[in-house]
């Protein structure tokens, strides 16, 4: 029987709770799990994409193990649809926090399937308690003094303020 990959695409800018969240259920779907750093310069990172990759690599650690799925962090640039060729996905995993989010993701899938139909796309939906957080208002609240550690790990939240302290 053939693996089965799933690929976690996002900018991961930083990590969230809620991002965590996903990932804990997606490696329930799969054998392997790809997550994707989005190289995309347009949106103006907060942390560079090695700080990124580290992050990543280091909240997923303790989520990989014996009898669980293999989880792997690669920055990718260009189009989503390529990338997923590229790490042989068969699935690419979404979260959804509310009904604008998939509004946005709806069109994607449909151009998605366009461009290669073998590949699905599984939505997610976040915990109820993850809902709100979104990685652009964790910077926000974080840079205007406020405490995100509800919404990120210990380390994520050190790190964030460490950028906006500097």
């Amino acid at each position: 029987m053939s693996k089965r990959a799933g690929l976690y695409p996002g900018t991961f800018d930083p990590i969230t709770n809620g991002h965590i969240d996903i990932i804990r259920r997606a490696i329930k779907l799969v054998d392997e799990l790809v997550i994707g750093i989005a190289i995309n310069n347009d949106k103006g990172p907060l942390f560079s994409l090695d700080e990124r990759v580290a992050m990543v690599k280091r909240e997923t650690a303790p989520l990989t193990g014996e009898g669980r799925a293999k989880i792997s962090v690669r920055p990718f640039e260009g189009l989503l649809m390529h990338y997923a060729e590229e790490v042989g996905a068969s699935v690419i995993i979404r979260g959804l926090r509310a009904v604008s989010d998939f509004e946005y993701e709806f069109q994607m899938v449909g151009m998605n399937q366009r461009l290669n139909p073998d590949i699905e796309t599984v939505f997610l939906m976040a915990e109820a308690t993850h809902q709100a957080i979104a990685s652009r208002l964790v910077k926000e609240i974080a840079r205007l003094g406020g405490d995100v550690g509800s919404f990120v790990s210990a380390d994520v939240k050190k790190q964030l303020t460490d950028k906006f302290s500097s």
